[in-house]
């Protein structure tokens, strides 16, 4: 008396409910397999020969089985019954419509990743997916972070056990979506580039901001002559055309080790419009980081820095859509609350 055995009788038996059509039919479905001589009934009956490890498995297994079927039975009666009592009342009407079932939508952070999508692909950028366990390389050596540079510390990164490459290092699970500058590269050889690369990012942080797994959106630009103007020009469309036409965007001198110069990226509160509230305290919000492309980034994904410059920029999904919609807890987004997720 196995436990395949078991299940597959009590799939027999749902099955053969499901499709009975009368209480006759049903009856003789409870005595095929729990009446004095049924299957279950017997299987039961061979329990006290079975060692006492399995005798107690097997036993809550049949009782489970047996209390299913019966529930079973008991369902199909009371549909059975209903149709019956339907059909013989005489007042139900074929034509009238049916109730249509509750329609659900896309997950909020899918609504996101579709708009922002949307939003630069008007400008000709090509949406891009890479790898979420990365090779060390592309994540932090070819991006001008070499082995036990402090840099790789902000990151926090989870490595993947017993997978190394001879040539790019160890993997990790991607703490970043800027590993995809360097395949983007690479994949196409020469510019013109316009990468919109949309990926999950791990970093081990959690807090109501942060959260082990995200999604984060990764801008690259790359051609003859591409400056910082192109780059701020960029960072007011996105803003006024997701945030609205109100907002403005501004840079402040930073340091990323993948860009020179390199910038963080704010926006006008979406709280106060800019006029300083509890929230921001100065009128601005960050939303995240931005550069120019490091030379060496560049020569590393086989672009000539002197012929050929670009520029970047890496934001988090969850943080951008968070502040448009003012939610101040990135949890919400992974719960399953519904009176939540409906309101979006």
């Amino acid at each position: 008396m196995d436990t395949n055995r078991i299940q597959n009788l009590k799939n027999q038996a749902i099955s053969s409910i499901l499709e009975s059509k009368s209480e006759n039919e049903l009856e003789q479905i409870r005595i095929e397999y729990l009446g004095r001589n049924g299957e279950i009934t017997k299987l039961l009956s061979l329990l006290p020969s079975l060692k006492p490890e399995k005798r107690k498995e097997r036993g809550i297994l049949l009782n489970e089985t047996k209390k299913t079927i019966e529930e079973a039975i008991k369902n199909q009666s009371s549909i059975i019954n209903h149709q019956s009592s339907t059909i013989d009342s005489g007042w139900f009407d074929i034509t009238m419509p049916g109730i249509k079932p509750i329609k659900g939508h896309l997950h909020l952070v899918t609504q996101a990743i579709k708009e922002i999508t949307f939003l630069f692909e008007k400008i000709g950028f090509n949406r891009v997916a890479y790898p979420e366990v990365e090779w060390d390389w592309y994540a932090f050596e070819g991006l001008n972070m070499p082995k036990n540079h402090p840099a790789r510390d902000e990151w926090e990164t989870f490595f993947v056990q017993d997978l190394f490459h001879p040539k790019y290092g160890a993997a990790v699970l991607t703490p970043h979506t800027s590993s995809g500058q360097l395949r983007e590269m690479e994949r196409l050889g020469q510019p013109p580039i316009r990468m919109l690369n949309i990926a999950k990012c791990y970093r081990r942080q959690i807090d109501a901001s942060h959260i082990p797994m995200f999604y984060q959106f990764e801008g690259l630009v790359i051609d003859q002559e591409i400056n910082i103007t192109h780059l701020k020009g960029t960072l007011d469309y996105f803003v006024k055309q997701y945030f609205g036409p109100k907002k403005e965007t501004r840079i402040r001198p930073f340091h990323f080790q993948f860009t020179e110069p390199s910038f963080e990226v704010d926006v006008t509160c979406v709280v106060c419009g800019g006029k300083g509230c509890k929230v921001c305290k100065q009128g601005w919000m960050e939303l995240g980081g931005a550069g120019m492309v490091h030379p060496h980034v560049l020569k590393n994904g086989g672009i000539d820095p002197l012929k050929y410059t670009g520029f970047a920029f890496g934001w988090g999904v969850e943080r951008t859509m968070m502040m448009k919609d003012k939610i101040d807890d990135i949890r919400l987004l992974f719960g399953s609350d519904l009176r939540f997720l409906q309101q979006f």
